[in-house]
């Protein structure tokens, strides 16, 4: 916004370019397709030069923006090859004894876990792609694209309890995605505990709740109760500093557009709203 108010064209160039990034990136990330991604940041962008100097609040302008954009990303999606066949209901989010027994050996970043890193974007992509499609809206929005809660409600039409419920569910699937895409062939199984059917009981009970617990969204009592319980639970404390890192995963994820695309449409732009602002 204050480079589009400054009338240079060198700073409005580069308000355009951050617009495009912003656009193409968002669309990217919901459909996974690249050429979707460029004709939707083509179409949003021409259609929005208009009304770029109408709009004086940043969050106003985010929040029109990534509506505009994200009714175009439904009309232009194709079917992802990664989608899920059918959604998964909670249940299916909860580690197995296999899992939970390779999250609790986990203590730090292993050869395997370094080359998965360096590949982590085309990871983190695809697990992204197989979440359904209004759960994966809601997790770009808000883990990528650092909406709040009130304003991924407006631009999808939801209840904001709807926006947190789906948030949570698409933020368990991506982290499920990721540690199984890590499960080494030989995981040893896990030796059984006396506690463990109790400690499972106890951990299902707040399995629900931990978006918002992360989130610091519980209330008092909740918060304490919760925090109870994971003190006393290895499994619980592994399996959220998973959740966490599968999270900043999605926080620090970006998808760039072509140079020579971004280029080509960007002067296009610019000249458009250059032409818009003489004429007023």
């Amino acid at each position: 916004m204050e480079l589009l108010s400054s009338n240079d064209p060198s700073q409005i160039d580069e308000a355009i370019g951050l617009l495009q990034s912003t656009v193409y990136s968002f669309s990217m990330k919901v459909c996974g397709h690249r050429e979707d991604a460029e004709d939707t940041m083509q179409e949003v962008l021409f259609k929005s030069i208009p009304y770029l100097s109408k709009i004086t609040a940043p969050r106003a302008m985010a929040v029109w923006l990534y509506t505009v954009t994200q009714n175009q990303c439904r009309m232009a999606r194709r079917k992802s090859k990664f989608a899920p066949a059918q959604t998964m209901a909670l249940d299916a989010f909860v580690p197995d004894e296999g899992e939970l027994s390779m999250l609790m050996a986990d203590s730090g970043m292993s050869p395997e876990a370094s080359a998965i890193n360096r590949e982590g974007d085309r990871l983190l992509h695809e697990a992204v792609l197989r979440i359904p499609p209004a759960y994966r809206l809601i997790l770009v929005l808000s883990d990528m694209e650092d909406l709040d809660t009130k304003e991924i409600a407006k631009i999808t039409s939801l209840k904001e309890g709807t926006v947190r419920i789906r948030l949570h569910r698409a933020r368990l699937l991506v982290r499920k995605e990721l540690a199984q895409s890590r499960l080494p062939s030989h995981t040893k199984k896990p030796r059984k505990t006396r506690d463990h059917k109790r400690q499972t009981s106890e951990c299902r009970e707040m399995f629900a709740n931990l978006s918002e617990y992360l989130d610091e969204r519980t209330d008092g009592l909740t918060y304490h109760k919760m925090q109870k319980h994971i003190e006393a639970c290895p499994q619980c404390v592994a399996f959220i500093r998973d959740l966490e890192r599968a999270i900043e995963r999605c926080r620090s994820f970006s998808v760039n557009c072509s140079p020579a695309t971004t280029r080509t449409v960007r002067n296009l732009l610019a000249q458009e709203y250059a032409r818009l602002i003489a004429t007023k």
